[in-house]
């Protein structure tokens, strides 16, 4: 039995239904230089791809 990789569990975060979503990547810094339009989306939790989602949750559950 795997342990819980506990660094990913703080990343992202899985739906009821066993999806996994994201942070927007690019918004801890130089954020003075970017548009409203895109410090606002960036606030959003964004779905990730079948492929990717199926290599983290081996990882993100016990």
């Amino acid at each position: 039995m795997n342990k819980t990789k506990k660094a990913l569990i703080k990343r992202f975060k899985i739906t009821k239904n066993g999806k996994i979503l994201r942070r927007m990547t690019g918004q801890n810094h130089y954020r003075s230089k970017k548009t409203g339009e895109r410090k606002r989306k960036g606030r959003k939790w964004i779905l990730l791809s079948k492929t990717e989602a199926q290599h983290l949750k081996k990882f993100l559950t016990k």
